[in-house]
């Protein structure tokens, strides 16, 4: 079964919110580190362990924000705020631009998939992503069909 989508555009605040969402999920364990850094105080009571501690946090975030905000403007990653189609299949997705430029991304590429309130979520990579909105999909049996195959393919996390 073939599942072409309506065209959607990317919305920079999106992008920017599920992306940073993304990363505070994949490296959940800088909380750790804050954790530990923070326990220094009962070694050498100061109240300067959470300021500082928190002061890195501020930069790390600070850092991860920058980097999809920059993205954003780059010209190499204008594609991926322009509206753009999909044609979902068990192989593969094709993002679609018109009908003759397209690019291919195979199911052994996506890392892991979300199922959220509003979207699906495929992760490429820490800073990519394909964000695929129910609102797109023409039909409820589409969107269906596309749960099933990440089921299948082992890639749809909670």
């Amino acid at each position: 079964m073939l599942v072409k989508t309506k065209k959607y555009k990317l919305d920079n605040s999106t992008y920017i919110k599920t992306g940073l969402k993304n990363i505070i999920k994949e490296q959940w364990w800088v909380g750790l580190i804050v954790v530990a850094l923070c326990s220094g105080y009962f070694f050498a009571p100061s109240i300067w362990w959470f300021i500082g501690t928190g002061i890195a946090l501020l930069l790390y975030f600070l850092f991860w924000l920058i980097q999809f905000a920059g993205v954003t403007q780059l010209e190499q990653y204008k594609i991926l705020f322009e509206k753009l189609s999909y044609e979902i299949t068990s192989q593969q997705i094709l993002i679609k631009l018109n009908t003759k430029q397209g690019m291919p991304v195979k199911w052994d590429q996506i890392k892991s998939a979300k199922m959220g309130k509003k979207a699906f979520i495929f992760v490429l990579s820490k800073a990519q992503f394909i964000y695929l909105p129910y609102k797109i999909f023409n039909t409820e049996n589409e969107r269906k069909f596309v749960e099933t195959i990440l089921k299948r393919k082992n890639l749809l996390k909670a």
